[in-house]
């Protein structure tokens, strides 16, 4: 998929584990949502991003059913996620942005009171997933920092196997060793069948976990993208030893800047005739790179700051 239309597939999303149809949220004047239309299904791993101010957490909440919406539906499993809430949340793992823990219990004590709430008791994985992320369940929560927090709080929404897992900004204050150990976590979810929706700001771990991401911009989905068709597409930049008299029309070529002796395009598919084509108009300096998200981005939100975070 390779616009926001291809997020508005026809149909009543029966196949779908979350499923949204025109969802919008009003704050007064203030559009924070505007008319999202989204399906997930399970075993897919799906990105939200857009900076701060985009509604991604607007969404997100809508999903859960601690919003009511202004206009439109959004379903998890069958059931409407504001007026059969309960029943939609059943089905859930969220993650949030800002953490609140019962800070008077243990990581121990804290996991298995929250698993008796959901009326399970998970605990099959909990060596598993102390040891994966290196977390010492005994140690009192008011004494760990906020990293130790944040993996606390992703065992929590890792242990119940619920059909979907929601997650704001998952990969907040985790260094990058355990940043990997999350993802690797997220990627036997989707395995088992799981359905993982996420917001964040880093392109490069949307790139790398997810099977589809969504741009927002002011409230508005303006782009879906699958990345396995992505990962086809290569942005290629030669210097041509005589310029050409006109460019080559190939599938899958998007000519991106033409300047005298300078050439840049984007290229799906095979790279075969764009590198013949390329030859025979004494091309040097040939460099070849995965497309990747950031030009994608660009387009609807300028560069981000520092290259690798939306």
């Amino acid at each position: 998929m390779t616009s926001a239309q291809q997020g508005h597939k026809a149909g009543d999303g029966s196949a779908a584990i979350l499923y949204a149809d025109r969802l919008t949220k009003d704050y007064g004047q203030f559009r924070a949502l505007d008319a999202l239309s989204l399906q997930i299904k399970p075993g897919e791993i799906f990105g939200l991003l857009g900076p701060n101010g985009s509604g991604k957490t607007t969404a997100l909440r809508l999903f859960l059913g601690f919003l009511q919406p202004t206009a439109g539906t959004a379903r998890i499993a069958g059931h409407d996620c504001w007026s059969q809430g309960v029943q939609a949340r059943r089905q859930v793992a969220y993650l949030p942005g800002e953490l609140r823990l019962y800070e008077n219990m243990n990581g121990r004590q804290l996991l298995g009171f929250l698993g008796e709430l959901r009326g399970d008791k998970p605990l099959q994985d909990l060596a598993r997933l102390a040891n994966a992320f290196d977390i010492d369940l005994s140690r009192p929560i008011a004494h760990l920092s906020s990293g130790m927090k944040r993996k606390l709080a992703l065992m929590l929404v890792l242990l119940p196997r619920t059909p979907l897992l929601i997650l704001d900004e998952p990969t907040n204050t985790l260094d990058p060793t355990m940043r990997d150990q999350l993802l690797e976590q997220l990627r036997q979810a989707r395995a088992a069948g799981q359905a993982v929706v996420f917001s964040s700001h880093v392109l490069a771990e949307a790139e790398e976990i997810c099977d589809r991401v969504g741009i927002l911009q002011q409230g508005r989905l303006v782009h879906v993208q699958s990345m396995r068709e992505l990962r086809e597409v290569h942005r290629v930049s030669a210097a041509l030893g005589r310029p050409p008299a006109i460019m080559p029309e190939l599938p899958g070529l998007r000519i991106v800047e033409r300047n005298g002796h300078t050439l840049v395009a984007e290229c799906a598919g095979t790279l075969a005739p764009l590198l013949s084509w390329l030859a025979e108009h004494d091309a040097h300096s040939v460099r070849m790179e995965p497309l990747g998200l950031s030009p994608i981005y660009r387009r609807y939100h300028g560069a981000p700051g520092n290259g690798a975070s939306a």
